[in-house]
């Protein structure tokens, strides 16, 4: 059985290929050198390979510690530090020096802050456009439970998309994500839609247990949300002491959710095992 399940080892869509190459490098040793944490390693994403060989890397911003637990997450809980003032100027040179035309800026979650962490976003969006004006930016924000005042400051800063993932349906939110509350994280996508103005983005894990029905609901609450972008994938659990896949779900039926969430009004869907978030953030944008 793998490590990380009861679903036996990884099906043949799930294997992804070696690390490695020049531009692979260069990003790497770039992170390296600004002192800089992505969530490609953080939480050991499967496609880190890929991107860094695309030159691309989703900065992960306010420390590498998490001030909450969730189950499927493999980036580390703790105490923080307080937040950098350097870090928005070094995560802006990093897009200058990558030329890169879409960043795609996230965090851990800081319920320890005032304001959520929201004005180190801000901060990087606005350095960002210093730095790099014709770079398009997509913000990954947590749900600012402690700090509600947390989604204004962000979107004071304009960023091109606002995502927020609900990540699984609302049965399993007390297994899979405590500390999270699956109507405070609609309400906030609604909102910044509806007050703001903000094309948003939310994603989604399957294979943690969920039914059909259960995310046809989420389609439904997403749309209903005004959410216009959405990825799902394939949850991988990060170690045994992670919740478990309970399923490995076939890329056809991928297929067939894509479609089902169009059908329920939301514009762009990207679904398939490997899909995460942040992968491919540019190709959806565009296409919207």
């Amino acid at each position: 059985m793998n490590a990380e399940s009861g679903c036996g080892p990884k099906p043949d869509w799930l294997k992804v290929r070696a690390f490695g190459g020049d531009e692979f490098a260069r990003v790497s040793s770039l992170l390296k050198s600004y002192r800089l944490n992505t969530v490609c390693r953080a939480a050991n994403c499967p496609n880190r390979g890929e991107c860094f060989s695309r030159g691309t890397a989703t900065f992960l911003i306010l420390g590498p510690f998490c001030t909450r637990n969730c189950r499927f997450c493999d980036v580390k809980s703790g105490v923080p530090l307080p937040p950098d003032p350097t870090e928005p100027e070094r995560v802006a040179a990093v897009v200058r020096e990558l030329e890169l035309k879409y960043a795609v800026v996230t965090s851990v979650t800081r319920d320890d802050l005032p304001d959520g962490g929201a004005g180190q976003f801000a901060d990087v969006i606005r350095e960002i456009r210093k730095q790099a004006p014709g770079c398009k930016v997509e913000v990954l924000t947590p749900d600012f439970r402690e700090a509600p005042q947390g989604l204004g400051i962000v979107m004071e800063a304009k960023p091109d998309v606002f995502n927020h993932n609900l990540e699984t349906v609302p049965r399993l939110y007390a297994q899979v994500r405590p500390g999270a509350d699956y109507g405070r994280s609609l309400k906030l996508l609604k909102l910044a839609a509806e007050q703001y103005g903000a094309l948003t983005k939310s994603g989604l894990m399957v294979g943690l247990g969920e039914t059909i029905d259960e995310v046809g609901v989420v389609f439904s609450d997403l749309a209903g949300s005004k959410v216009r972008i959405l990825t799902i994938g394939q949850y991988l659990s990060p170690s045994r002491d992670h919740y478990p896949v309970h399923r490995y779900v076939p890329p056809a039926e991928f297929d067939l959710m894509a479609a089902a969430a169009k059908k329920a009004g939301i514009d762009r869907v990207f679904a398939g095992p490997l899909v995460r978030s942040s992968y491919m953030a540019e190709q959806v944008f565009i296409d919207v």
